[in-house]
């Protein structure tokens, strides 16, 4: 895992962001060993006590579990983790449509621009 941190944002709330992405995307199944405190804080050079605080909040959202004495789990509630990729799917469209608005362009342009944007992208798969 190699990650380029963000000076502006806590490490932790990072890289519960990106925790997350690999859950909603499936590179983190459903019931997947999630790898140790030790294990992240090595590879990505960041102090133990970050990892673990990212996993206590993890935890306290219902995406982790622990089993005591086996380690931590991706959640096996697919409800959960459907919850999950609705509310950020929110949060990129509210950025989009802000960032859009920003810009300049009203709904109707945003529209069209979308549309146009994913017939392209339908013509070259």
């Amino acid at each position: 895992m190699k990650m380029e941190f963000d000076p502006n944002i806590p490490i932790y709330i990072q890289l519960m962001t990106y925790i997350k992405k690999e859950i909603v995307t499936g590179r983190l199944h459903e019931g997947n060993k999630v790898p140790s405190v030790r294990e992240l804080a090595g590879e990505l050079q960041i102090n133990p006590n970050t990892i673990q605080r990212t996993f206590q909040e993890l935890e306290r959202e219902g995406i982790i579990e622990t089993r005591r004495g086996m380690g931590r789990y991706v959640t096996k509630e697919r409800g959960r983790i459907m919850e999950m990729k609705k509310d950020m799917s929110k949060e990129l469209l509210t950025a989009f449509i802000n960032g859009m608005n920003a810009l300049g362009f009203s709904e109707e342009e945003i529209v069209v621009l979308v549309r146009s944007s994913l017939q392209k992208k339908g013509e070259e798969a």
